[in-house]
């Protein structure tokens, strides 16, 4: 049984990759990306309207014309086959402080290409898979690591700067993804601090760093998902708006279902394609997924659906590779991947 899925796009697709010297960005008649995100800043905080960093979007990107691609699904029509390099490697990223490096978004025009395993081993790693994310280079330099909590009524995946620390009360917690009881609608935290347990100035209340809506399709279980990602928005120093519940009617996921987007972004994921070649759906990874799988996907803004935003993709059993760009930071882009294992998505 083949599942319809999305794929990879073609062996050939994989050779034309990240030659950016040859290829334009066309992003010339569209906002940049620092734009797209740019929602003003956290009125009652402040207001800043002096730029520190012009958004480079317009500039040569180092990695992302082969993201900056529509969607292919005829085969052999590879422009170049000069790489045999299947999945070009991440740029240089230098990790100094690794607690400040997976909570900064992306560098504007780099995409930062990683690696997530999943370790099924061991007694009960069957049902609670450890996941770890790598830079995909030659130093392979770690990031994140990420195990469901046991004994939750709801999916709750805990996420840690440190391998072989996966406890809550460690040192090394960076975050968590929750999810609701239906497994549909997940929301990320910081490691800030529940808002019971909050300082009277409420300045150690954890931050909602991005929720994941997932909608079951028309197909029912057959067809691709489609998700709905919101994230805050970027301030007008390309940084992140804070965004601090104090209960649970204010998170990210009431403010988008109450339509009430200040500072907040919505983005969803790429529709694929329907190949009747493969007879399948079809996205084009430009070679960094090799494996068809329903849970490969590409998020995108509305306004601009050639600038990927992040992509996930499966390319062995356990290994599949995430890569993503501004305004995105690691901790967002490894828990909304953590949200397409989750068991109970009704929409595979």
């Amino acid at each position: 049984y083949v599942p319809l899925s999305l794929t990879a796009a073609t062996s050939s697709d994989e050779e034309d990759d990240s030659d950016s010297s040859t290829k334009p960005i066309r992003s010339e008649k569209k906002k940049s990306p620092a734009s797209l995100f740019q929602t003003g800043g956290d009125p009652p905080k402040e207001k800043k309207s002096k730029k520190k960093a012009p958004p480079k979007g317009g500039e040569s990107e180092e990695e992302t014309p082969e993201t900056l691609q529509k969607n292919s699904n005829k085969k052999g029509k590879a422009k170049k086959s000069k790489k045999k390099e299947e999945r070009p490697p991440s740029p240089v990223i230098e990790v100094e402080n690794l607690e400040e490096f997976v909570l900064q978004p992306a560098p504007q025009g780099v995409t930062v290409k990683c690696r997530v395993t999943r370790d099924k081993k061991g007694m009960d790693r069957g049902l609670y898979p450890t996941y770890y994310l790598h830079l995909d280079n030659d130093k392979k330099v770690f990031l994140l690591a990420g195990r469901k909590r046991k004994k939750s009524k709801t999916s709750n995946y805990l996420i840690s700067i440190d391998p072989t620390d996966l406890s809550r009360g460690g040192e090394n917690f960076i975050g968590k993804l929750r999810s609701n009881l239906m497994g549909t609608r997940f929301t990320v935290f910081d490691n800030g601090a529940n808002p019971d347990r909050a300082n009277a100035d409420w300045s150690n209340v954890r931050q909602e760093l991005s929720a994941v809506v997932y909608e079951t399709n028309v197909l029912g279980f057959k067809g691709p998902r489609k998700m709905t990602v919101i994230i805050p928005g970027m301030n007008a120093d390309c940084e992140r708006v804070p965004i601090r519940p104090r209960n649970d009617n204010d998170g990210l996921l009431m403010r988008w279902q109450n339509r009430n987007m200040d500072n907040v972004i919505e983005l969803h994921n790429k529709a694929p394609v329907w190949n009747d070649e493969t007879q399948s759906y079809v996205l084009n990874f430009h070679g960094r997924v090799t494996h068809a799988s329903v849970k490969n996907f590409q998020i995108v803004h509305s306004s601009d659906p050639d600038y990927i935003v992040m992509q996930f993709g499966r390319v062995a059993d356990d290994a599949f590779t995430m890569d993503y760009n501004y305004p995105l930071c690691a901790v967002q882009a490894f828990a909304i991947a953590l949200s397409s294992f989750d068991g109970k998505l009704a929409c595979e």
